[in-house]
């Protein structure tokens, strides 16, 4: 029989990591996806239909703040 109740490593999983950059990002969190799809803006690449799965997935991944 299965537990109902997630554990702390279920927890843990469905959380983003953060990782602390001061001076470098503003008050907001800005996650690892929407870098990405600056970064790849910013060179002349054109977004996909995937590009936005992908950039979702990379930010509930990792996630920077102040």
């Amino acid at each position: 029989m299965q537990d109902e109740h997630p554990t702390a490593r279920d927890e843990a999983q469905s959380r983003p990591h953060k990782v602390r950059l001061p001076g470098f990002i503003t008050d907001e969190q800005v996650g690892l996806g929407d870098i990405v799809q600056r970064a790849a803006y910013a060179m002349g690449i054109k977004p996909c239909g995937g590009c936005e799965r992908r950039a979702a997935a990379m930010n509930r991944w990792m996630v920077f703040t102040r």
